[in-house]
């Protein structure tokens, strides 16, 4: 199966398409060889202006041939258009083979650096959600900065076939085109028609992957149910059987009646239920719903007395499967009653006895009696075990009472439980029903209600591989980051239990174990004994073995393999080496890229899949597969809560990158849970932050935004965080728009850059903050400090770049200076360049589109910002004094900022400053930089003045520092009296807000009642207009010398 290939030509049909709407719409395109654009109206309103009509927004069509670079010789749009530059870069990435691992190129230079991690296989059959999203960011980022640094890297992807996931779509899809079950296709058929639909389907999870821009090895795709991963799986289990980890047994499963499939424990979401609720259960009438959270007390009679024992139970109907009464043996209540027999109501041959069992029974909660059902619950099978008691399983597979359960046989399961309540009512059996708390167990893929469940199965000993990989940890062999997760990593694996890796599916990895029928021999082959299997790599290896356990002729041997399939983590514990060719310990890739350096995804499958990769690894290569483990935190809404469609807060990425109507956003409330309250809080409250809907973000915005969480533990998705990151690379694009704009025809920036240029302050100081941003990036990238380094380059960008330096160089490019312009212009080239490869891990598209713009040398021109270098070291352009200097006089912009506010100045005042030095030499210093104080103030004539100067007439002091005083000409700039007034003005209405919140938390029992949120913004309100009434007063008082 080639996918690249197929989705070339899916593309490509996309692609034609494209061409022939831009040649139906020729007369009003505007031509180029890149792309075209049309006019449409948009009528989405900003949130703050609703009443505003938007500008004309042009409507992009690529006209990119497929794979072939973009035209950049085209004037620059006069905004940021995502849609527009992340067309066609991703298409002529891959046909680059930018992403692609060079395995012979390792082999033949052992010395090499290189960087290896596999992608966490999502499900083929779903679609990414903003978890994915981090993740991909998060991988990406880290694969690219490794790339660019001159590693040979090798991320790989692949998706994970989901067995129960898969099954259940297909299933679905079957019966709602065919009314037709699995069973009614048989099981050959079946697995044919759920390929058919992984062929057809399954490719929209690569589709996305290349939406996110990320740089995975397309020609390692892994799929976990391919030919290649099939033999690994096969030899995984047939090697760990030989070795004794691999086993058979009975036990308890979690147990899914509307799948029939046993579950792992991450398939079993919990609902945590505070009072009785009424639920509805797949399988039963889907016009009736059932009680839960409630304790049923009845009694059994003693045999031949007429006395009684009361027990309690939250799943009355177990109560068919009872096979004991547990008492403690010191209870005097009970002592005289151990080895009595009961009476059971409904099975009159139930052999039924009081017990003793100290372990399980603490005779100062309830009754202090129990009932035990060994078939049904995991703490009275480890009872039963104790006592030699028997195990008397009730439910068919789909739930309903067996013939085990008497008169009841046939009822499903929660019909039975109203039944017996019922007719042991009837009976002056039951004692008592109250509301109890509890966890419900629920199957995540049906919502089916979990039931313990007795059946032999495959399971793994995972005992020794746990100590093993809690070894590995405590010797710091394997890292796991961040650290916290180590004491989570150990207590799971100190009480790991057996792993059941059986599944009762027929998608899937095939168990390859053969149940063995030979005349005379064995006539009735037991499936609990695993003695009666035989485990190979293919029928005829089992057959010979067979023959050889059982010392006869391979001709005498009849085999049945077993019909259940391998849990899908199974395969998924593979991933780090099945994808490198094992068990081909010859494989170049294997020989090259094992084992790897990172495994990084979410903190909540750090047993499911993290631990399980390093058993298998350990089990099956003797090695770690990889060195460190890097965990981030779960993505929840705004409020902390975790996404879900039931609650109607899921937020889908695509909706943040390509934007979302209102309306859309809204429907999806009507499709939760919530209650109709909740439905219009929530509905108010989307109207409010989105009245037009999620805007265009674009992917470069998405990706960012997300990484920026990272700074925090925990990460509580705002999507006006975001919308602000797309803003920012609006920013990005109109600074590297003005710098084109400045940069003269034919400009090519000098070999060495700026060193050795005439560089002014701002030149100087620029210089240093890349520099320091550089050492930082990549100090925090190497300790997976990934927020930071975001933020990091947030602030080099915005607020040092755009708003000082590009403000303080404005003056010079218009100036006659040509050195100072030749500096100035080879200092902003070295920002630009360097600027967009250190963000390039974060943007790969934005910062690509810019990168191909900029004017480079022709001799040291990159094909690609992918394989740039990435920035190192300039130490030789830090200076601290220089940002001692800069700092100094960026707080006296500040100053006269401020000043020049609370005075209510118009922007386009030109108002006459003065900076006051301390010092001669501080005034000496601070003249040649009277321009960029004039530049970032936005004044008129600039004023430096020394100890000995003379302050101008008419100014208005404010004290900076010991060092700096900071002066502004108020006389015939402002109306000074309509100044007093308009402060007076202010004042009045700054007491009676302050009064109203005063009034409003004073009221007796705020702190109790009123939510902490709610408090702390009143007060940081209450705290805003006190700060703003005292600064009124000191400028109302400075004013009054004036009148």
């Amino acid at each position: 199966m080639d996918i690249q290939s197929d989705e070339m030509f899916r593309l490509l049909k996309v692609r034609i398409n494209e061409w022939s709407q831009a040649a139906k719409l020729a007369q009003t395109v505007v031509a180029q060889p890149g792309a075209a654009s049309v006019s449409s109206k948009v009528k989405a309103k900003p949130a703050h202006k609703q009443q505003e009509e938007k500008k004309e927004v042009p409507t992009f069509i690529d006209a990119t041939p497929l794979g072939e670079k973009k035209n950049m010789t085209l004037p620059m749009a006069s905004e940021y258009q995502p849609k527009q530059v992340e067309a066609a870069w991703y298409a002529w990435w891959e046909k680059q083979k930018f992403f692609h691992a060079d395995a012979q190129k390792v082999l033949n230079d052992p010395s090499v650096k290189k960087f290896i991690m596999v992608i966490p296989p999502p499900n083929v059959t779903g679609a990414l959600h903003l978890g994915h999203a981090l993740m991909l960011a998060i991988e990406d980022c880290i694969t690219r900065w490794k790339r660019m640094s001159g590693y040979v890297t090798l991320w790989l992807p692949g998706v994970d076939h989901a067995g129960i996931a898969t099954q259940s779509v297909v299933e679905k899809q079957l019966w709602k085109k065919e009314k037709k079950t699995r069973h009614d296709l048989g099981r050959e058929k079946f697995v044919e028609s759920v390929w058919q639909w992984k062929d057809e389907y399954g490719g929209r999870i690569n589709n996305q992957f290349r939406r996110y821009g990320i740089s995975v090895d397309w020609d390692r795709f892994a799929f976990t149910l391919d030919e290649t991963r099939s033999k690994a799986v096969i030899e995984a289990f047939v090697r760990m059987h030989e070795k004794g980890i691999v086993y058979r047994t009975t036990r308890l499963v979690n147990w899914s009646c509307a799948l029939k499939t046993a579950l792992s424990d991450l398939e079993v979401e919990y609902l945590d239920l505070k009072e009785p609720t009424f639920i509805k259960v797949p399988g039963h009438d889907p016009n009736n719903k059932y009680e839960f959270g409630t304790l049923t007390e009845f009694a059994y009679k003693i045999k031949g007395t007429d006395r009684e024992i009361v027990v309690a139970t939250t799943r009355l109907e177990t109560m068919l499967g009872d096979v004991a009464v547990a008492v403690h043996p010191e209870d005097p209540r009970y002592k005289d009653l151990i080895g009595l027999e009961l009476e059971h109501p409904f099975i009159q041959d139930r052999v039924l006895k009081v017990i003793a069992d100290p372990i399980l029974v603490d005779m100062n909660y309830g009754t202090g009696a129990v009932k035990i059902t060994p078939a049904h619950d995991h703490n009275d099978y480890a009872c039963g075990k104790r006592n030699g008691l028997a195990n008397i399983n009730v439910f068919d597979e789909d739930g309903r009472i067996n013939q085990n359960g008497g008169k009841y046989a046939g009822l499903m399961r929660f019909d039975c439980r109203n039944q017996i309540f019922k007719d042991m009512t009837e009976m002056g059996l039951i004692k008592g029903k109250r509301p109890n708390e509890m966890r419900l167990g629920i199957c995540s893929k049906s919502n089916d209600i979990i039931e313990p469940y007795l059946k032999p199965q495959w399971y793994v000993d995972c005992k020794d591989l746990a100590k093993r990989s809690c070894d590995a940890v405590r010797s710091k062999e394997l890292l796991i980051v961040p650290d916290q997760y180590e004491k989570v990593w150990f207590d799971w694996l100190e009480k790991i239990q057996d792993w059941c890796v059986s599944r009762q599916l027929w998608w899937g990895h095939r168990i390859p174990a053969y149940l063995v029928t030979i005349p005379g021999v064995i006539d009735h082959p037991d499936t609990q004994n695993e003695d009666h299997y035989v485990v190979g790599r293919n029928e005829e290896e089992a057959r010979q073995k067979a023959a050889q356990k059982f010392n006869v002729s391979p001709d005498q041997v009849k085999l049945v393999q077993d019909e259940d399939v391998l849990d899908t983590w199974f395969s998924s514990g593979l991933f780090p080496f099945s994808t490198l060719g094992w068990p081909d310990n010859e494989s170049a890739d294997l020989k090259s890229f094992f084992p790897g350096d990172l495994l990084e995804t979410g903190g909540d499958i750090i047993f499911f899949w993290v631990a399980r990769m390093v058993m298998m690894s350990l089990c099956l290569t003797d090695q770690l597969p990889f060195k460190t483990v890097f965990l981030h935190p779960m993505v929840r809404d705004e409020k902390g809560k975790k996404m879900s469609k039931s609650k109607g807060n899921v937020i889908d990425p695509l909706e943040v990158m390509d934007s979302c109507t209102l309306q859309a956003l809204l429907a999806k409330l009507y499709e939760s849970n919530l209650a109709e309250s909740e439905i219009k809080e929530a509905e108010q409250e989307k109207k409010k932050k989105f009245p037009q809907g999620i805007p265009e973000c674009g992917t470069d915005a998405l990706r960012f935004g997300l990484l920026s969480y990272m700074i925090q533990g925990s990460i509580n998705l705002d999507v006006q965080r975001v919308v602000g990151y797309r803003q920012f690379c609006n920013k990005l694009w109109n600074i590297v728009k003005f710098a084109l704009s400045n940069l003269p025809e034919g400009f090519v920036p000098e070999v060495n850059g700026p060193d050795g240029l005439k560089l002014s302050l701002a030149d100087k100081w620029i210089l240093t903050r890349l520099s320091k941003t550089i050492d930082s990036t990549n100090q925090l990238m190497e300790n997976y400090k990934l927020g930071e380094m975001v933020m990091g380059l947030y602030d080099l960008w915005l607020k040092e770049l755009a708003d000082v330096y590009i403000e303080a160089i404005k003056p010079v490019m218009k100036g006659t200076d040509e050195e100072a312009k030749k500096a100035a212009r080879n200092t902003l080239f070295r920002c630009l360049d360097y600027g967009l490869r250190l963000l390039h891990p974060t943007m790969p598209y934005l910062t690509e589109e810019l990168f191909q713009r900029l004017p480079h040398r022709n001799d040291s021109q990159p094909d690609s910002i992918c394989i740039a270098a990435f920035p190192q070291n300039q130490q030789s352009f830090e200076s601290e004094q220089v940002e001692d200097k800069v700092r100094d006089l960026l707080n006296s912009v500040k100053a006269f900022r401020s000043q020049l506010s609370a005075l209510n100045v118009a922007k386009n005042a030109n108002p006459h400053i003065v900076l006051r030095c301390r010092t001669e030499e501080l005034k000496q210093v601070f003249i040649p930089e009277a321009a960029i104080i004039q530049s970032l103030v936005k004044s008129g004539q600039v004023d430096i003045l020394g100890p000995s100067d003379q302050d101008p007439a008419g100014c208005l002091k404010n004290h900076l520092n010991e060092d700096y005083q900071t002066l502004i000409k108020v006389v015939g700039l402002i109306d000074v009296k309509l100044e007093i007034e308009r402060i007076k003005k202010r004042q009045n209405e700054l007491t009676k807000l302050m009064d109203g919140l005063k009034k409003k938390m004073n009221v007796p029992g705020y702190e109790q009642k009123v939510p902490e949120a709610v408090r702390n913004e009143n007060q940081d309100k209450f705290n805003g207009y006190q700060r703003e009434f005292t600064e009124n007063e000191k400028s109302q008082s400075d004013l009054a010398q004036f009148l």
